[in-house]
């Protein structure tokens, strides 16, 4: 999903603007973490591939009860790399578009993936009639697979991302419009910080000798935020989001705000705004 424009994003935008670069980086030093990353992202890519073919088969199969047990997990490959996924927009609004983006909500015939399965299988608690919208997320993950594949990451996108994934999280995400029917959001949440702490750890080396107070500032951000997750980890991934207090929304809500505005500047510590 492309990002909603929100005071709070026009806010990191500002910070990141306001931050001179710190590191003396050239297009070779990029080349390895890029690489690395690429790996990473195509990883992924595969195992979404994987994941969503037995989620999709459990939809077909009309069994309910596993159908919403892998819906959580199979969503995380997507949530870890979705800067890059977004890259291809047509394929991320048939993917991950969620029911207000469309004119007619859950009942438009162009609300199509994760969030409509979503939907059947948490508010109508059915498979019926989720077998073609099981198939077009099937191809979809598959084509989007075969893009990634054929990828050349551009830097800027690989390092902003670290920003992107805090940053929606905090702008939109926080507030559970995500995973609206299912209350899965925290195994997003987790995912997007999965994605976001490998771009600053590959880039991390390249800031961190000419600016080791932010380094270990923003290690210690993610720090904070990860432990707060594993607050909600359970035996089977994570708590229902529901089920969490307006105050432990609020802590999460201020940790993931003051994450993203540390990694909104890291672009152009790098030379990359």
């Amino acid at each position: 999903m492309k990002l909603r424009i929100t005071l709070a994003s026009s806010l990191f935008a500002l910070a990141a603007a306001a931050v001179p670069a710190t590191a003396e980086v050239s297009p070779l030093d990029l080349v390895q973490p890029i690489a690395d990353y690429k790996i990473y992202v195509s990883e992924n890519s595969e195992k979404l591939v994987t994941d969503t073919k037995a989620f999709t088969d459990a939809v077909k199969a009309g069994d309910l009860d596993k159908a919403k047990s892998l819906f959580g997990s199979t969503r995380m490959s997507y949530e870890a790399i979705e800067p890059i996924a977004e890259l291809f927009s047509d394929l991320d609004g048939s993917i991950d578009s969620r029911a207000d983006d469309h004119e007619k909500a859950e009942k438009d015939p162009e609300f199509t993936g994760f969030h409509r399965i979503e939907y059947g299988l948490f508010a109508e608690n059915s498979t019926k009639d989720l077998e073609p919208f099981a198939d077009k997320l099937m191809a979809d993950v598959t084509e989007l697979n075969k893009r990634i594949t054929e990828l050349t990451l551009p830097p800027e996108k690989v390092v902003g991302g670290a920003a992107v994934l805090m940053e929606e999280v905090a702008a939109t995400k926080i507030s559970g419009e995500e995973d609206r029917y299912s209350h899965t959001d925290l195994w997003d949440f987790k995912a997007n910080f999965d994605g976001s702490r490998k771009i600053f750890d590959l880039v991390r080396p390249l800031i961190e000798k000419d600016d080791n107070a932010f380094v270990a500032k923003v290690s210690g951000n993610f720090d904070a935020v990860d432990a707060t997750l594993s607050k909600y980890k359970t035996a089977d991934g994570y708590q229902l989001y529901d089920k969490l207090t307006d105050d432990d929304r609020a802590v999460l809500a201020a940790k993931v705000n003051t994450l993203a505005e540390d990694l909104s500047t890291l672009r152009g510590k790098l030379g990359l705004n």
